[in-house]
């Protein structure tokens, strides 16, 4: 029996603000009511076999908002791998993060946190989660192609060789494979500059639940769609 159970998910984490702002509270109260979904999904990740696990936890574009968001964000992710590392390292979570963390407005206490949780679960094999911050994706493929051109300026690489897989080894994690389900809450329909080259055939669900509400049993609805749809990957149905 072939196992339909994903792979890999990725999840935008959408809704924080509006969940505050529904209950007269200000837009940080509704990242930090995030972090208790973000764990009962990765318990329910886990639960469901899954082996990889992306969230989208903080944009190149959400540098525009407003400092004090800004600053809570950064202190609350510090917070977080501080606090949670190693409930992750018990569950057998790997930890990697997904962008750009030498941005000079990246303070060095929280690349130093980021350093350590990988660190910390570098053997772990029970699930990988992938934090993508301070990422975008647009950001991530022009690295790499400046990666190809200075190798090919250099006389490292043939350019007439470049493909597909040329791209994707200069990825940010070129191991990391493509998201088989993306997830996004909060009802929005759309990427945001959210892995544009792993997610050419992954299966997209859009559910209205606002992030702080979500939970595993969500994420199981969202697998059980995914199960009940037929990845043709550009061939006919079957």
């Amino acid at each position: 029996m072939v196992d339909r159970t994903p792979h890999h998910v990725a999840i935008i984490m959408d809704g924080n603000g509006r969940w505050a702002a529904a209950r007269g509270l200000p837009r940080t109260a509704g990242h930090a009511a995030g972090e208790e979904a973000l764990f009962n999904i990765v318990h329910g990740a886990l639960e469901a076999g899954v082996k990889w696990l992306t969230v989208f936890t903080f944009s190149t574009e959400n540098w525009s908002r407003s400092d004090d968001e800004v600053a809570f964000l950064m202190g609350f992710k510090e917070d977080l791998l501080t606090r949670r590392r190693d409930e992750l390292h018990d569950l057998g979570v790997r930890v990697l993060f997904l962008g750009d963390r030498d941005d000079p407005r990246v303070s060095d206490r929280l690349r130093k946190r980021i350093r350590e949780a990988e660190e910390l679960t570098v053997d772990d094999t029970e699930m990988t989660m992938v934090f993508a911050f301070n990422y975008g994706s647009r950001h991530e493929i022009a690295r790499a192609a400046r990666a190809i051109a200075l190798e090919a300026a250099a006389g490292d690489l043939d350019p007439g060789s470049v493909d597909e897989a040329t791209v994707a080894d200069r990825l940010g994690i070129p191991e990391m494979p493509d998201p088989d389900l993306v997830i996004r809450t909060s009802g929005e329909q759309r990427i945001s500059n959210y892995l544009l080259w792993q997610t050419a055939y992954s299966e997209f669900i859009f559910t209205d639940t606002l992030w702080p509400d979500f939970r595993t049993e969500h994420l199981l609805e969202c697998i059980e769609e995914y199960q009940a749809r037929d990845r043709r990957y550009g061939g006919v149905d079957t």
